[in-house]
């Protein structure tokens, strides 16, 4: 299971590795998150029927922040800019102290 590492608090992360997770995403979940989603070298993601608000943060292939959204909405298009590598949905308020040029930590636990 991979988790990231923002501000002292752990986020189980799920990667969107296959065409039905990249579909499914966020779409139709109507209890609040505690986890994320994170999704790999994508042109376009959307945020189409998703039933909540999620913090996006748009790093590179290091995990360097490059782009922050907070309290995205549905109905959303973004078109990945230049060096944007990994996309994350996160739950709200999590990108609360991220500042543009931070590196995301990422780890993976075994049980």
């Amino acid at each position: 299971m991979m988790y990231i590492r923002i501000n002292k608090k752990k986020i189980k992360i799920i990667e969107a590795d296959t065409v039905w997770k990249y579909i499914k995403g966020l779409k139709f979940v109507f209890k609040p998150i505690d986890y994320g989603i994170r999704f790999s070298k994508k042109k376009i993601i959307t945020t189409n029927f998703l039933c909540q608000r999620i913090d996006i943060i748009h790093t590179d292939i290091n995990n360097k922040v490059l782009y922050i959204y907070k309290a995205v909405g549905s109905e959303k298009c973004f078109f990945l800019k230049a060096n944007v590598y990994y996309t994350y949905f996160l739950p709200i308020g999590s990108t609360a102290n991220i500042k543009l040029g931070d590196t995301i930590k990422t780890f993976i636990e075994r049980k």
